[in-house]
């Protein structure tokens, strides 16, 4: 009896135009893996965490090598995923001439689905070798690439999300305050109001003394952060109008500002985060907001998993604010009407879905008018 031949395996190509690398980014040390013309091995090289010049210097002996072996100077093409390093890698390796750069969505490369997968750094340089690779061939769904900002757009976001992580600081120091206060029996005490330091000297505890020395030295102090940040709030708004100011009529953050109920910083998200870059349909939009939705479709299996939240985090979040505010100040929209005959066949639960359904129908809308002058049917324009 003789077993049957085992096949051999899969070989590599080698006839490649170009040195394929991939780049995995942690704090100490970088890998660099490579694919190179003529050889059927993928080499690893390391050097250390935020050295660009070493890097530069990894990647041209890895071209050097590669002329040696094939008589040839080919061009290097660098992949690596978005993370902690944001794109100023990406932007320095395509500051060289022989090298081409990607950033690609790590949620968007295909994984192994075993319960227990190995994952080590080795093992994902090669899968993006191997994404890269599939990637040039032009093989359809294969990942996402990054559509990396130019550097003022990027610069451009800071001041919405700044804004944003003070007011959930603001919100910590609020209910810090009321926590403390709560626990020696006061109620009703607003950090927010003017007099609030006035207010504090007037407290009485739950059994009628007044509040002891420490806590009341730890509720001032809380209401010095409090302020401070109040002033960080007030100076980046000031920062955010007068960038506004700066913008003419035809820009996207200005038309959003003439529709009823988009305030600043509506206009500012919107045009930051989302109206920054070019989307060729309604469904690109949508996606890059994470209002996309994911259906799971397989035999007789048919049903709505809800949107997919695989995109922008700050622009969806805003959109759904902003839904809500539509129906309060654009009562007489098309989009306002169609949200109340959609719920008016369904209660309860219903009435959170069709607010998302809302917010992307607006999203795409807005999208229309900002850049191409489509206007929203039935809206109503504030004052210029």
């Amino acid at each position: 009896m003789t077993a049957e031949p085992a096949s051999p395996p899969a070989a590599i190509r080698v006839d490649l135009g170009a040195v394929f690398v991939s780049l995995e980014l942690s704090k100490s040390i970088w890998l660099v893996t490579s694919l190179s013309p003529g050889s059927e091995k993928m080499s690893r090289h390391s050097v250390p965490g935020g050295d660009l010049p070493a890097l530069l210097a990894c990647l041209n002996l890895l071209r050097e090598k590669a002329e040696a072996r094939e008589g040839r100077l080919y061009p290097v093409i660098v992949i690596q995923e978005a993370g902690l390093d944001g794109f100023w890698i990406h932007r320095a390796l395509e500051a060289e001439d022989w090298i081409t750069s990607h950033v690609v969505d790590a949620a968007s490369i295909a994984v192994s689905r075993r319960h227990r997968r190995a994952k080590t750094d080795r093992i994902d340089g090669e899968t993006l070798v191997r994404t890269l690779m599939a990637w040039m061939r032009s093989e359809p769904r294969v990942c996402s690439m990054v559509r990396v900002p130019a550097v003022d757009d990027e610069d451009r976001r800071r001041i919405g999300r700044e804004r944003k992580a003070l007011i959930e600081e603001r919100k910590r120091h609020v209910n810090r305050i009321k926590g403390l206060l709560f626990s020696v029996g006061v109620r009703g005490y607003e950090p927010t109001r003017r007099d609030r330091r006035e207010r504090l000297d007037e407290l009485r505890t739950g059994d009628g003394r007044q509040l002891p020395a420490h806590l009341k030295a730890q509720l001032s102090r809380e209401l010095d952060r409090f302020e401070l940040v109040n002033e960080q709030i007030k100076a980046v708004e000031t920062e955010r109008d007068a960038q506004c100011a700066k913008v003419d009529g035809t820009a996207p953050q200005a038309m959003l500002k003439a529709i009823k109920g988009i305030g600043a910083e509506f206009a500012n998200i919107l045009a930051s985060e989302g109206l920054f870059r070019q989307f060729d349909n309604r469904r690109q939009i949508a996606a890059y907001a994470g209002l996309a939705p994911s259906p799971w479709r397989s035999g007789s299996i048919d049903r709505e998993q809800g949107v997919s939240k695989a995109g922008n985090p700050r622009l969806r979040t805003m959109m759904i604010q902003l839904a809500w505010l539509w129906l309060r100040h654009q009562p007489g929209s098309a989009l306002t009407r169609w949200f109340y005959e959609r719920i008016s066949h369904s209660g309860g639960r219903g009435k959170k879905v069709a607010i998302v359904a809302l917010a992307r129908k607006l999203l795409v809308a807005l999208w229309k008018y900002a850049t191409s002058g489509v206007v929203i049917e039935g809206a109503v324009m504030g004052k210029a």
